[in-house]
């Protein structure tokens, strides 16, 4: 069994680092380690960054080694940090497929990776993940309000270790219920401003702005 000195081991296995070396960024990363940059703990930071959220991408491997990547989506909060160490989320009824959780009942070690295209920022979860049955008390605490889905069961992800990554090559993007406020924000100042417009043309005597076919 490999003893991990620091908790970026979990994903720098020997053979990882054995490749820094050759490649030339194993320097940079030992001195990375030694101050201890990589967290074990959901910071303040971080459940501030979970809970704005509206996706995540859930990887987990079978017993073969076969990894899978699944999407799970909902409302700003549907990801919820139940301690410090521990994430949950309601697992909605959707195809039916149960890769996930076959997987998890096979090896409970899991991946939660979070990407957000408008701050253009990334965060990497390592841990050990398990579904659960969807308690009464588990949904009166984990369920979105008002969203429209079946709940069929709940994830339970306990981290072990997690890292931000730079913002390069991250696309910004943005969502369409954001980009939707921002455009009647515009309409609602343009209005505004030909309502002022309009007032001060009459304020000096003046025709107003529509009916010198200016506006409209």
């Amino acid at each position: 069994m490999t003893t991990s000195r620091y908790p970026s081991d979990i994903a720098f296995t020997p053979t990882v680092k054995a490749l820094q070396a050759r490649k030339g960024s194993r320097h940079a990363y030992a001195r990375m380690e030694e101050n201890g940059s990589w967290e074990t703990g959901i910071t303040p930071e971080l459940g501030a960054f979970i809970a704005e959220q509206r996706s995540v991408f859930l990887a987990t491997v079978n017993a073969d080694g076969q990894p899978y990547i699944q999407h799970r989506g909902g409302p700003p909060g549907f990801l919820h940090v139940l301690d410090t160490r521990t994430l949950a989320f309601v697992d909605f009824a959707g195809n039916r497929q149960y890769i996930s959780t076959g997987n998890l009942a096979e090896n409970p070690k899991a991946h939660l990776f979070l990407i957000d295209y408008r701050q253009r920022r990334r965060v990497k979860i390592w841990g050990e993940a398990r579904m659960v049955e969807a308690t009464s008390e588990l949904l009166a605490r984990l369920m979105p309000e008002d969203y429209r889905a079946k709940p069929e069961q709940v994830l339970l992800f306990t981290v072990r270790a997690w890292d931000a990554n730079c913002p390069q090559h991250i696309p910004p993007r943005f969502e369409a219920a954001d980009v939707l406020a921002a455009l009647q924000e515009k309409d609602r100042r343009i209005a505004e401003l030909e309502s002022d417009l309009v007032r001060l043309r009459k304020a000096v005597g003046g025709s107003s702005p529509v009916d010198d076919g200016m506006l409209g």
